[in-house]
């Protein structure tokens, strides 16, 4: 099952790419909604290896997910892989300067279940699918316009 998004930002492609690398900034916003986040390798840095441990409830289940950077070429792609008990996940952040102001966003997100579960839980997703797709393109654009305003402020 793939998801795609994508927002065109009102920003040099440097520094959507630091902004989406504030990793820190994530971490923080993943722990305000109640998911526990682990960075599991010591580097503070944009690098490939980079792992995640993260905990959170979904539909009434604890959920257990490993994230890790799986490739980085800055200023224009990152991707990560994300493994649980009975599915796995790659997403790609890829970015385009569209001019020396202005920066094109692309996110997908694709998910491959390896349980019975797990393939249940995709096909309650797949039945919510055009609702799933809205909030997805939703958040991103929520994400993008606050970029634009950090990078507007210097912040």
């Amino acid at each position: 099952m793939q998801f795609t998004a994508r927002e065109d930002i009102e920003a040099p492609i440097n520094a959507v790419f630091e902004m989406v690398a504030d990793f820190e900034r994530f971490e923080r916003m993943a722990m305000r909604r109640g998911i526990e986040v682990r960075r599991m390798s010591g580097h503070m840095g944009v690098v490939p290896g980079t792992q995640w441990e993260t905990e959170f409830n979904l539909r009434g289940k604890p959920r257990h997910v490993a994230i890790e950077m799986a490739e980085c070429d800055p200023p224009a792609m990152m991707r990560f892989q994300a493994a649980s008990k009975g599915m796995n996940g790659i997403t790609t952040v890829e970015f385009l300067a569209l001019s020396q102001r202005r920066t094109r966003l692309s996110v997908e997100m694709s998910l491959a279940a390896k349980s019975l579960p797990a393939r249940l839980l995709l096909q309650s997703l797949r039945l919510g699918q055009s609702r799933f797709r809205r909030q997805f393109q939703l958040r991103l654009s929520e994400f993008a316009r606050e970029m634009e305003e950090r990078h507007r402020h210097g912040s």
